[in-house]
């Protein structure tokens, strides 16, 4: 993975799990502080990348949750769910 640059098109074809699955490895291989610094320094690009298609992933899945209650007349009510950053 941390061999090339991801294209657009790469990278919005991957899933939340494969996104973060990559960024991890791109992490546990920049702790291990064997790379030499060109290497470092795509990876870095590369987990950047993956950081925010994660982050944008996580944003259309929490836009997507919804929550159901129950009003004082005992209709239902869908709401998106407020969730605290």
């Amino acid at each position: 993975m941390s061999g090339k640059i991801l294209e657009k098109e790469e990278l919005s074809n991957l899933s939340f799990e494969e996104s973060l699955k990559q960024l991890e490895k791109i992490v546990e291989e920049l702790d291990s502080g064997t790379m030499d610094l060109e290497k470092a320094i795509e990876a870095y690009e590369i987990g950047t990348k993956l950081k925010k298609h994660c982050e944008k992933k996580l944003k259309e899945a929490q836009e997507r949750i919804e929550k159901i209650e129950v009003d004082e007349d005992g209709e239902l009510n869908i709401n998106p769910i407020d969730i605290k950053e």
